[in-house]
């Protein structure tokens, strides 16, 4: 599929938001972005805890917590800690959007586990900073290089530091795990901190990714210019009332447009209508996208050369901060931590292929395996119909043996 057919159907889902914004300016709930995901967790009766941290480089995160279930109360009994961290354009939002019995933080809080939730920098609940302002290009300047070098050790020691626990069990979706290995990369001594490493939809070497829009980018990627004008050098895609609106509207059940809601959706992930529950479109809708930097999409982009390796700003800025033409490549066998890899058949952001190299690179590999069904795809581990028997039992049998 060309760039140009891409980016026709991202037009068309435009014009149609923007019809709707036209003729409708009333929001169906009076809450901002950053109260949702309290107001969701607290209807289904279990209790939310907002924390702040703040990394080495300034940049102020937010971290949520449910430490009990809805039955056991604010027990002083010491329990288990996970760590979940979202991927590209999504926040703590999403292990919660599915609910109880589905939603995977419900699931792990209600089997005994104190659930902390990451936000990277720049989505909708980290975007504040010591001393820069989401305005200015210099808070934009990063990608996920710098999510793993300082967000993910930051959010980890507070966590434990909070609990007084020394390891933990860590839980990434797609960019959860790029940022996980580039951490475990960079800074290995973090390996001692991880009970497991559990990869859902990991995401390291993208030369195999099934993906078309990303094919239509390789052939770009060695054009700086070119990129930046596609994505610019700032904010992505950051969470908007735009989306909330034309999410209510043209995805509810009763839409004619609801599946070219779903279409969008498996665009990006895979072609899954089995495992996609329509109703839940305007809710993923109205915290998704969350926003990021334009430079994390282009650190992707650039994984088409087949290579895990450090952000390539180009020849000569490379040469000022690497001291070589090319940038360094993640020493994935460095990895100590225990990791074990859950991947999909029908994922077109994690492809088999590159699954597959990734499992041979990893210092510590624990399990790799394949979701026992056909056309599972990228977003089906977050929002899948049968994501809690096909994937989060699997993860739950695999964290008891390691608590």
């Amino acid at each position: 599929m060309k760039l140009r057919t891409l980016f026709t159907i991202v037009f068309v889902q435009a014009s149609l938001l923007q019809n709707v914004w036209a003729f409708s300016t009333r929001r169906d709930v009076d809450i901002t972005g950053e109260q949702r995901i309290q107001v969701r967790v607290n209807s289904f009766g279990y209790p939310l805890e907002e924390h702040f941290v703040q990394t080495a480089d300034g940049y102020i995160l937010a971290v949520h917590r449910i430490p009990h279930g809805r039955e056991t109360g604010d027990t002083k009994q010491p329990r288990k800690i996970v760590f979940l961290m979202h991927g590209l354009l999504c926040s703590s939002n999403d292990w919660i959007l599915a609910g109880p019995e589905k939603g995977l933080a419900f699931l792990l809080v209600d089997a005994g586990y104190d659930v902390w939730m990451g936000n990277a920098r720049g989505n909708t609940y980290s975007r504040n900073h010591a001393w820069l302002t989401p305005k200015g290009s210099e808070f934009w300047s990063f990608s996920w290089h710098e999510i793993g070098v300082f967000d993910l050790p930051a959010m980890i020691d507070y966590v434990l530091e909070q609990t007084r626990e020394t390891s933990l069990h860590y839980i990434g979706h797609s960019q959860g795990t790029t940022s996980f290995f580039v951490m475990s990369s960079v800074r290995p001594e973090y390996g001692q901190k991880i009970k497991v490493m559990h990869a859902l939809a990991p995401v390291a070497f993208m030369s195999n990714a099934p993906s078309p829009f990303f094919k239509a980018l390789a052939p770009l990627v060695g054009s700086a210019g070119t990129m930046e004008k596609l994505f610019g050098s700032h904010e992505f895609m950051p969470n908007s009332e735009l989306f909330e609106i034309g999410g209510s509207l043209l995805c509810k059940d009763e839409a004619l447009t609801q599946d070219l809601c779903a279409n969008v959706l498996f665009l990006i992930s895979g072609f899954d209508s089995e495992n996609l529950n329509k109703t839940m479109i305007p809710d993923i809708m109205a915290v998704t996208p969350a926003g990021a930097s334009a430079n994390q999409i282009i650190h992707y982009a650039q994984g088409s050369s087949g290579k895990f390796r450090f952000f390539d700003y180009g020849l000569v800025k490379n040469t000022f901060k690497y001291g070589s033409l090319t940038p360094p490549e993640y020493t994935l066998q460095a990895i100590t931590a225990p990791v074990a890899l859950y991947y999909g058949n029908n994922d077109w952001l994690a492809g088999v292929k590159d699954v597959q190299e990734l499992a041979g690179k990893l210092g510590n590999l624990l399990l790799k395996y394949e979701i026992p069904f056909p056309k599972w795809n990228h977003l089906d581990f977050l929002w899948g119909i049968s994501a809690k028997e096909l994937v989060y039992d699997k993860v739950m049998e695999v964290m008891s043996a390691y608590p």
